[in-house]
């Protein structure tokens, strides 16, 4: 018998499996502990839990499960529009904002494309990239940044999509406004640009990308109620662009891709402002606990602008493993071509403290 992969998709046989940070129920079965004995700081996941009002409004979309769920998100893609400026039709609901990513390469990627990314950005990019066949150019890094001028150059005919998260993950880099500009005035208009903003509320003045999509450019913003709405475990995820371009993605969207329950908690959430301040307040506190702390043990790190931290620990799956043998959980970055360096989430103080304790302790 011939291998299934001799009929399968040959661009799937070296495809790398996206890992995900190691879960909470995996350490503790490993490590023979209560799941609350635990601190994980891999994932970016708010250390405050979900907004108060999204479990409310959850709990009374459960009474309604044996429904379908409203498959065009009416009311969430109505507020989110109010919200943003723009009308209904120019968002996109996603199961997570990788699923908008998945979108957009069923929409423009053929074989032989080319998609420009920065070394160490995202790795989905390079994933979905690779699933459809498509090319990817990675561009040099310099000091953990995007090179936007590296990225123009390396602009061929062959280019359908670029993608720049900002701030970037895992590095936490943040592009200016005024290097945005200039990189778009002079990125050529048949190229897709792709602004990953997952961590968009964390930042006291953000640049504006959706100026782009006002301007009518095939420019898609990319947003998530992962992270300081604290509801990665619902998988909600939108895109913003200009109305013809959100008309082809929605071609590739699976019916009832978003859950109702999932829907409704995000439309709560977002009118939590309070929740969002107070995430906000806490990972600041921690960002500089980090950093300080950092300082004084001499470590080199990443001033970051997100709800996490890249550090250079020597030997990033060596202190990966000695931290989760003391039951924390960061991300080791070998996948990411950065073998020397750690994320690690910013959690709450008390979390914050005892992971540089632990970490303290394994550098020794």
């Amino acid at each position: 018998m011939t291998s299934i992969w001799d009929r399968g998709n040959p661009q799937l046989r070296d495809l790398a499996v996206y890992e995900p940070g190691k879960p909470i129920e995996e350490t503790a079965r490993e490590l023979e502990v209560d799941p609350g004995a635990i601190i994980k700081l891999a994932s970016n996941e708010n250390p405050l839990g979900p907004s108060p009002k999204a479990i409310q409004a959850m709990r009374a979309a459960l009474e309604k499960a044996q429904l379908y769920p409203d498959g065009g998100g009416f009311y969430l893609r109505s507020a989110l529009a109010t919200r943003l400026g723009f009308a209904r039709e120019n968002i996109i609901l996603g199961n997570g904002s990788n699923e908008v990513i998945e979108f957009l390469g069923h929409a423009f990627l053929n074989h032989g494309d080319d998609v420009i990314v920065s070394e160490h950005a995202f790795i989905a990019y390079k994933l979905i990239a690779t699933l459809f066949g498509a090319r990817t150019i990675e561009t040099p890094s310099p000091h953990y940044e995007h090179d936007l001028e590296a990225m123009l150059n390396a602009v061929t005919p062959r280019t359908k999509m670029v993608f720049i998260a900002n701030p970037n993950n895992p590095t936490g880099t943040l592009i200016s406004q005024i290097k945005l500009d200039q990189f778009i005035s002079r990125l050529p208009e048949n190229i897709v640009a792709v602004f990953d903003e997952a961590y968009f509320e964390f930042l006291d003045h953000p640049p504006d990308t959706l100026r782009y999509v006002r301007s009518g450019r095939d420019i898609v913003v990319l947003r998530t109620f992962s992270k300081i709405h604290g509801l990665a475990s619902l998988r909600v995820g939108y895109g913003v662009a200009r109305r013809e371009l959100i008309e082809v993605l929605q071609k590739t969207r699976q019916p009832f891709n978003v859950n109702g329950i999932a829907q409704a908690g995000a439309l709560a959430a977002l009118t939590d402002e309070a929740h969002q301040r107070e995430t906000q307040k806490t990972v600041d506190a921690g960002r500089c606990y980090f950093q300080e702390q950092f300082r004084e043990m001499k470590l080199e790190f990443v001033p970051g602008a997100a709800n996490f931290i890249m550090v250079n620990v020597g030997d990033g799956a060596a202190i990966f493993k000695k931290l989760l043998a003391r039951k924390i959980i960061v991300r080791p970055l070998k996948g990411y071509n950065l073998p020397e360096w750690v994320r690690i989430t910013i959690g709450t103080m008390e979390q914050n403290e005892k992971c540089i304790a632990a970490l303290k302790k394994v550098l020794l």
